[in-house]
């Protein structure tokens, strides 16, 4: 393995209040197998840096045809395939760091995304993966009895859509783990978003997110995933506003099978992290 100094740049970075800590690993070289603890140790709150997600940035390898590449992990370890606002903190920061240009690919699991920074603002764009695996009209009874009326499609991960009159109303941390672990969607299990209708061009969303295992300020993908069934059922036109339950606003505009979300990707600060003091020693 390679050797890493007892400190290291982080640079923590926020989407709609989405937050994630992400590393430059050009240099110090962490390798995959170190990164499931590296996550879980740096992102957890109070202890660490604080994150739901960390995320390593390499050059790409010359075969790919993509300007750079990321390993990205949510905060409990495990590796994700993809995430819209992830991605596009990632974005920024690449440009920034000189990775990439202000239009460029960014390589994840779940393929190629496409990013284009605005140099002049906070905004990013990114065109997420075709949507897959739509399927509307699910009716489901969780483990405690309830019967819910539920939508599925993959924005680059898997996600349910509960709507909801009173999306504030509904106890999320109830029905987000009854919907992420119900065996309809295992073994992987998926994202739950409770999306309530605003206008008929925007949506309220609250989501409960897998790897965190908890209600999100934000989620990219959850927000991309909640405008497309809306949209796909006729419940709104596109671009649709999406307000995410942190209070931020994210545009996600649909094109036939093309989705773009678009909104602002914050660096809040640069540091140098005391890797033995998060439980990192030295390796």
């Amino acid at each position: 393995m390679t050797s890493t100094p007892p400190e290291i740049t982080i640079y923590k970075m926020q989407g709609s209040g989405n937050d994630f800590v992400l590393i430059d690993n050009t240099e110090p070289g962490i390798h995959q197998s170190q990164m499931p603890n590296w996550a879980r140790c740096i992102c957890r709150r109070s202890f660490g840096a604080g994150a739901d997600g960390l995320i390593f940035l390499e050059p790409a390898a010359g075969r790919e045809q993509v300007d750079y590449r990321w390993h990205f992990y949510n905060a409990d370890g495990s590796r994700a395939e993809m995430c819209g606002n992830g991605s596009r903190c990632a974005a920024r920061l690449a440009y920034m760091l000189g990775l990439a240009p202000a239009d460029h690919v960014l390589g994840t699991d779940a393929g190629p995304v496409r990013a284009i920074v605005d140099t002049k603002s906070r905004e990013v764009q990114v065109q997420l993966t075709t949507p897959r695996d739509y399927t509307p009209d699910i009716a489901l009874t969780t483990q405690d009895g309830r019967g819910l009326h539920v939508h599925l499609v993959n924005t680059g991960v898997p996600h349910v859509v509960l709507f909801s009159d009173q999306a504030d109303q509904e106890d999320i941390d109830q029905i987000g783990p009854a919907l992420r672990y119900h065996q309809r969607f295992a073994p992987a299990g998926a994202n739950a978003n409770i999306v309530q209708l605003t206008g008929d061009d925007s949506l309220y969303v609250r989501t409960y997110e897998r790897g965190v295992e908890a209600e999100t300020y934000a989620c990219g993908t959850g927000a991309a995933a909640s405008a497309f069934v809306a949209n796909a059922l006729g419940l709104c036109r596109t671009p649709v506003r999406v307000v995410t339950s942190g209070g931020e606003e994210l545009n996600v505009d649909i094109s036939g099978e093309n989705i773009y979300l678009q909104g602002q990707a914050v660096l809040v600060y640069t540091a140098q992290l005391n890797l033995p003091a998060v439980g990192l020693a030295s390796e």
